[in-house]
């Protein structure tokens, strides 16, 4: 897939989801211990690729997102919203103190433009926080429908990041893609076919079950062992 095209499905796909969902505020995810007291150190704070998912306090907050209606959304919470994507910040060299990417990166061909942008607008000692998907060898078609271009070897990740002045302070496990090759089958065929039942078994059923069994996270020095573990969390310095 080419990077036009792949700018082309997340475009859709992300745009009718958004359309569809509910906005969750960032006081009911798993990662609003870690983030508000990270934010509470930053006073100048950017999240990229929030959707309606956004982990940082939203007022006060810098967002870029690819889709109109997150912007529109973002903006009447009282976040600085606008309409970008993470290859090309239009943000000045070293303005923030703290800048989050959950489930992003993965998704643009050029991922070093992203991993170049991130490092460009944080100050030196600010701290990223970005979660990515890891191993090629568990690509499903669910990375597939979302948009993704790749899953991360954890060496190639721990290299990207470095050569961007990025080093990791601590990680977790993270994320709940689903694993069962069926309910992936019936979770494609839903959205593809019936987008509106989906969304409405989505934030009626799934999102609300999915926030009450959040797993506290669970960080470690450094990269922990990827052994078992198919998405990371990571929070990283720019020396």
């Amino acid at each position: 897939m080419t990077t036009d095209d792949l700018a082309r499905v997340n475009q859709q796909f992300y745009d009718a989801l958004w359309s569809n969902s509910r906005l969750v505020r960032p006081e009911r995810f798993n990662t609003w211990p870690l983030l508000s007291a990270l934010a509470s150190r930053a006073p100048s704070r950017l999240e990229v690729g929030p959707g309606l998912r956004p982990r940082l306090p939203i007022a006060g907050t810098h967002f870029i997102d690819i889709s109109p209606p997150v912007v529109a959304r973002l903006k009447m919470e009282g976040g600085l919203a606008a309409e970008g994507a993470i290859a090309s910040l239009p943000f000045a060299d070293g303005q923030f103190d703290l800048v989050c990417a959950f489930d992003v990166i993965e998704h643009i061909g050029d991922d070093r433009s992203g991993f170049r942008e991130v490092g460009r607008v944080l100050k030196k000692g600010g701290r990223l926080v970005l979660s990515v998907p890891i191993f090629a060898a568990l690509w499903t078609n669910f990375d597939t429908l979302v948009g993704h271009a790749r899953r991360y070897e954890p060496g190639e990740l721990v290299e990207n990041l470095r050569s961007h002045e990025l080093e990791i302070e601590r990680s977790a496990p993270f994320g709940m893609q689903p694993s069962n090759p069926w309910l992936v089958r019936l979770g494609m065929h839903l959205l593809i076919q019936h987008r509106k039942t989906a969304m409405r078994w989505y934030n009626g059923l799934i999102a609300p079950m999915g926030l009450l069994f959040q797993r506290r996270l669970r960080f470690s020095e450094g990269l922990i062992d990827t052994k078992k573990v198919d998405e990371l969390i990571l929070v990283c310095v720019r020396r």
